[in-house]
């Protein structure tokens, strides 16, 4: 929220300077996030009038202009493009000094004299549009200093409101913290109803049931759209933000601005009666403001009119943005105002489903005061009335009294507060801060009855009221105080590697760690084939972020590619997160996972030996190396799923239950996806693979080992984990280990064929193994492989 400091002073007035107000602003909650001053030296800048203008003869795009400063008249040179006689515009004398440092001094230009400067809002430091001169109204004081004309010094100060504090989007909702934080009072709004001078009431219907609990809309006459926007007005906008457009658009934005209600104004020659507030019908296109068109769906709510048929035409996204078809112009004689409640749930997400930002749905999105459309109407009426003149009608009002919610009693108790905050604040300090709060107050014998102004919806229980009166109070004035009794140390348990060593063990293997959103694009997920049963976000904060992730390896190769765009030639990437999928039973199903992307050369770049690109076994040796932290020995069989290249993907398994995948990318989903480079991925259950046996003493054999190498050709697509499986099963617990050290096929190997030759390493605890205990443990070993899967040794 971006706002004029001269604006809110004048709906509270304080003694407090600049500094303090910005310092108390933070205290209070409401962070200060920029702070630009303006104004502050602007002496010898005065309001001027262009008498007349002349093509300088030595340049086309340069004008000698003869000015009226009010004590006289100077020669100017000046370039922009609206300089132009009658022309009121701010003058920088000579010897005047402007915001950005430059010296005005006399000057010849192009062989003409000019004595000072005309400026433009930027050289002012009030604006950055530097596009021409800065008009002046018709009526501004020829000689007035330009800061009394503009109101000037000033600040724009803009601060970061949390999601709670919806009422702080206006002007007047900030008043109330610092009327309470410094001790002042917030002057009354001057919004008395405006009487009505013609009998003009449009119709209006409501049809969206709880949605919109509350209409408000006002028919206005003879109204002069096209008269300037008054200056005051003009830069109120600007140093909140907001660049002026016309006359009529502008006061609905100023009063968004200083009482937080939206408005909308309608040209009443282009709306059809009755109006009709509804839901979008299924498919129903509409041509907004800013110009595009959106296809709507029932989540959507809509204003419509009655042209083709009653509420037929949707003339306005409701709570959003207005249409293009009824917007007001310059030529617009016939106003139709709306103000409206729009309840958030019927807001929330909808501007992002359609890549929209407003002013308006962000508001409607936290919540609005349900009591401001009238208030917002008689103001504005009252504006444009008192500028553009103008008949108002009677102000029509349709409203669902049921479903707007009404603020209940909350007791703060005296004794609660005092021991919640460590501290005792005095009662007419806390009653003092509530109702400079705008809230009422009633005592009770146990402390205070409090209701809360129909605009603080983040107030609904004691804590609330515990919260405004210490963040009021001042948190500095709350002692500090260490919790008593002795903290209970939680020592992780050994049956589980923890995670902070699965990290460090990541990192050691020289992987950086990635930290992703959780939340993902649709399209991306589609892309790897993972969307099945992706959790889509009610709220989310974007189009692109619109699902949670099924998967982490779409959000890391995604953030692999940037990197490698960047010149990053090689990338090594690991994440610890949670997933989700849909639950059956509802609501969605965590299972924390890692995974792992890499691309680029296998290790970093160096003399001693050559560089070669990362591969399949090289990330699996990491992944290996990870497992055996757990004592894990894991098994890997052929995969192929859809993103993966053929014959470089396995699933990885651990006790003969698969835990995750490891694999490169398909070379279409490197196309689709545009990385330049091969890449390697891992992704696995966290929870299995870090799972371990708790460490137990053993004996260490003193016997020496054995080792036997044997070569047995087997089927080419016979796996080496089914191999393995069967060699340790007739091998029996004498086998220490199992090496598969050689792969072939060639010459020698029959087509259709392969040659595994493996170390079967054997060892006995009690004693030496003899030549025959070793020979009847490779029998066993050759037989069973020749009965289970057709071996035969390789002669």
């Amino acid at each position: 929220m971006k706002f004029s400091e001269n604006w809110l002073r004048q709906h509270v007035p304080t003694s407090a300077d600049h500094d303090r107000l910005v310092a108390t602003l933070t205290a209070i909650g409401l962070e200060v996030e920029d702070v630009a001053s303006m104004g502050d030296s602007l002496d010898g800048v005065v309001v001027a009038c262009i008498v007349s203008a002349e093509k300088h003869p030595e340049a086309d795009r340069l004008q000698v202009c003869q000015v009226d400063t009010g004590d006289g008249r100077v020669q100017i040179v000046c370039g922009a493009p609206n300089a132009r006689p009658g022309l009121k515009a701010p003058l920088a004398k000579v010897g005047a000094v402007l915001p950005g440092g430059m010296a005005i001094k006399p000057a010849r230009l192009r062989g003409v004299e000019s004595m000072g400067m005309l400026c433009s809002a930027k050289e002012l430091g009030t604006d950055v549009d530097a596009s021409g001169l800065l008009e002046l109204p018709a009526d501004a004081r020829v000689g007035q200093p330009i800061a009394e004309c503009l109101g000037l010094p000033d600040a724009s100060i803009e601060i970061k409101l949390t999601p709670n504090r919806a009422d702080c989007f206006s002007v007047r909702g900030i008043a109330y913290d610092v009327a309470a934080a410094l001790g002042g009072q917030v002057e009354p709004l001057e919004a008395a109803p405006v009487p009505a001078a013609s009998a003009i009431a449009p119709q209006v219907r409501l049809e969206a049931g709880e949605k919109v609990p509350r209409f408000v809309g006002r028919a206005i006459d003879d109204v002069d759209a096209g008269v300037d926007t008054p200056l005051w007005m003009a830069e109120r906008l600007r140093r909140s933000g907001v660049r002026p457009i016309s006359f009529l658009v502008d006061v609905t934005q100023y009063v968004m601005l200083e009482l937080g209600q939206p408005m909308h104004a309608f040209d009443r020659d282009r709306l059809v009666e009755p109006v009709v507030v509804r839901h979008a019908n299924a498919g129903e296109a509409l041509k907004l403001l800013d110009g595009r068109t959106v296809d709507l769906d029932g989540d959507f709510l809509v204003v419509a009119d009655s042209q083709g048929g009653e509420g037929a035409r949707a003339v306005a996204l409701g709570g959003i943005m207005g249409g293009h078809d009824t917007r007001v112009t310059d030529t617009t004689r016939r106003v139709f105002l709306e103000a409206a409640h729009w309840v958030p749930s019927a807001i929330i997400g909808r501007s992002r489903r359609l890549g929209l930002h407003t002013d308006a749905g962000h508001r409607f999105e936290r919540g609005v005061d349900p009591e401001l459309p009238r208030i917002a109407v008689e103001y504005a009426t009252r504006l444009i009335l008192d500028i553009a003149g103008g008949a108002p009608g009677p102000v029509v009002e349709v409203a669902r009294e049921g479903d707007i919610a009404r603020p209940g009693a909350i007791v703060l108790r005296r004794e609660r507060l005092a021991r919640v905050l460590g501290v005792r604040v005095p009662d007419d300090e806390v009653e003092r801060i509530l109702r400079a709060l705008g809230l009422a107050v009633d005592t009770v014998d146990t402390g205070w009855r409090v209701v809360a102004p129909t605009r603080r919806f983040d107030i609904a229980i004691e804590e609330d009221l515990i919260e405004e009166v210490v963040r009021i109070h001042g948190y500095d004035a709350v002692p500090t105080t260490l919790p008593a009794g002795a903290s209970r140390l939680a020592a992780p348990g050994e049956g589980r590697v923890d995670l902070p060593t699965l990290r460090r063990h990541l990192v050691s293997r020289d992987a950086l760690e990635a930290i992703n959103y959780a939340f993902v694009d649709r399209e991306l997920l589609e892309a790897w084939s993972m969307d099945a049963g992706a959790v889509p976000l009610a709220n989310p904060l974007s189009a692109e972020l619109g699902v949670m992730r099924t998967a982490l390896v779409p959000g890391l190769v995604a953030a692999l590619g940037r990197n490698a765009a960047r010149q990053q030639s090689r990338v090594r990437l690991f994440e610890v997160g949670n997933v989700f999928a849909a639950n059956p039973a509802g609501g969605a199903r965590e299972t924390l996972r890692v995974a792992a992307a890499v691309c680029g050369s296998a290790g970093a770049e160096q003399w001693g030996q050559p560089e070669r690109p990362v591969g399949f076994h090289d990330l699996k040796g990491d992944l290996e190396s990870l497992a055996a932290l757990a004592g894990a020995r894991l098994s890997f069989v052929a995969a192929q799923p859809a993103w993966a290249h053929p014959g470089r993907c396995a699933d990885v398994l651990r006790d003969g239950v698969r835990i995750g995948w490891l694999g490169e990318l398909h070379p279409r989903l490197r196309e689709l996806l545009e990385l330049d480079v091969p890449v390697v991925a891992f992704e696995i259950d966290l929870v299995p693979l870090a799972e371990r046996a708790i460490p137990r003493a053993g004996r260490i054999s003193k016997y020496p080992s054995v080792r036997r190498d044997l070569a047995f050709v087997v089927a080419e697509g016979l796996a080496w984990a089914t191999v393995s499986a069967c060699v340790e099963a007739a091998a029996g617990p004498v086998l220490r280990d199992l090496v598969l050290f050689d792969q072939y096929q060639g010459k020698g190997v029959e087509s259709g064929f392969k040659s595994l030759a493996m170390g079967l390493i054997l060892q006995d605890e009690s004693r030496t193994l003899t030549d025959r205990d070793v020979d009847g443990i490779v029998a066993a070993v050759t037989a069973s492989l020749q009965r289970e899967h057709g071996a035969v040794i390789r002669g």
